[in-house]
């Protein structure tokens, strides 16, 4: 490991994974040690360590500190997510069909309305022509097509199945954010109003230049949450200029999350970080109301989305994809 000067430590984003090697007391039977792990702070040196633990150590005492590559994301993890975040966006009506939550929130929304695969704890789930049956029965009488929410891992793509819609998942400790200072430039109410509906209907287009009308959006929907809380951002008044909706709910491993959907900004009012600003005040406000890790899920082809949320510190967590049986 190259010796870095303890006055100049390496410029290395909050939130990478690192390893730190630094002097110890007199006493030990070793000069020096290792720590690997998050870099929460760089004034004092601060990493925490994969059992939690934070490690302080004073500049007199580095010896080196380099980054390593992502720290490996394990399955658990991407179930614990995926079941946060399928709390914030449950639909309308829920069920459990072996392992698998259905939701439906008519039609509006791949994620209200389609089965993911949470209530197994060990191997992939698996997807049975039994299990198939009953899913689609549901969807059916709910006047829905059989759609799957695959995560990474979690469930194999079926056999013959197409898949669509390929999503990156994004996320942060919060503690790893700079949070914004002094008061809120951002409105967030516990509901949408028509001009929120508006914008999120277009996604900040001008409507008259859309060669397709975009589906009305059914405000059930974007306000359901499940055992958590949904606020809805606006900047701007009368009418605004950026938009986007927070939704906190808790993971099985202990984890608060804070979801950033719905995240749109005026054409004309682009490129002058209003949806960085819109990001930033929804995890406060998150933060504020206990969330500890915020989230994101972006389709890979949106460049644009992922580079903004990149910026703002997000790190890659995992992906996931639809599915459904091919037509014929």
């Amino acid at each position: 490991m190259t010796t870095e000067s303890a006055a100049q430590p390496p410029e290395i984003p909050l939130g990478r994974r690192v390893v730190l090697r630094y002097r110890l007391p007199a006493g030990y039977p070793q000069p020096l040690t290792d720590v690997i792990g998050e870099l929460v702070s760089m004034d004092p040196l601060t990493v925490r360590a994969a059992d939690g633990q934070l490690i302080s150590i004073s500049p007199d005492r580095v010896v080196a500190l380099k980054a390593l590559g992502p720290r490996p994301i394990r399955t658990s993890e991407i179930r614990a997510l995926e079941t946060a975040a399928a709390h914030a966006w449950p639909g309308l009506e829920q069920a459990w069909i072996d392992g698998w939550l259905l939701r439906a929130g008519n039609g509006y929304t791949g994620r209200a309305n389609s089965a993911v695969p949470l209530g197994y704890s060990g191997a992939p789930a698996l997807l049975t022509a039994e299990t198939v049956h009953r899913i689609g029965e549901w969807f059916t009488g709910h006047g829905l097509p059989l759609q799957l929410l695959l995560p990474d891992r979690l469930a194999p793509v079926p056999h013959g199945w197409r898949t669509w819609n390929e999503t990156a998942v994004l996320g942060i400790d919060i503690e790893n954010f700079v949070l914004p200072q002094g008061p809120p430039m951002v409105r967030i109410a516990s509901a949408p109003d028509a001009a929120w509906l508006d914008m999120h209907r277009y996604r900040g287009e001008n409507p008259a230049a859309q060669a397709v009308s975009a589906p009305v959006p059914v405000p059930e929907v974007l306000t359901a949450v499940h055992e958590g809380e949904v606020g809805f951002a606006s900047l701007g008044v009368p009418q605004p200029i950026a938009i986007g909706r927070g939704a906190i709910t808790d993971a099985p491993d202990g984890r608060r999350w804070i979801g950033l959907t719905c995240v749109a900004v005026g054409a004309e009012h682009r490129r002058h970080g209003l949806g960085s600003l819109v990001c930033a005040e929804l995890i406060r406000w998150g933060h504020d109301r206990g969330a500890t890790h915020a989230y994101v899920q972006v389709e890979v082809e949106n460049t644009g989305a992922l580079a903004l949320y990149r910026d703002l510190g997000f790190l890659d967590h995992h992906g996931y994809r639809y599915a459904a049986p091919a037509p014929g």
